[in-house]
């Protein structure tokens, strides 16, 4: 399991198996998520767009015309 050390001004390195597991570079953010249990867990806070590539396409559901969202948001603020 890799480790690290904790420098005297909260510090660490984060090993370079672990980097490239997440496909960590230089200047990346990280977010460090604490679960009910009490566990930490670190991932990459930002996402190259490249990795979101067809996340949105569902070929099950009609596409709507800018027509129908107008009148989608019309109904809405009369309410």
């Amino acid at each position: 399991m890799p480790s690290s050390h904790l420098t005297s001004k909260g510090q660490t390195t984060i090993p370079k198996t672990i980097r490239e597991y997440l496909n960590l570079q230089p200047g990346d953010k990280i977010d460090f998520v604490v679960d009910s249990g009490g566990a930490v867990t670190l991932q990459p806070a930002s996402v190259d767009v490249s990795q979101l590539e067809g996340i949105l396409h569902n070929p099950t559901i009609k596409p709507v015309t800018i027509e129908e969202m107008k009148q989608t948001v019309k109904k809405r603020f009369r309410r």
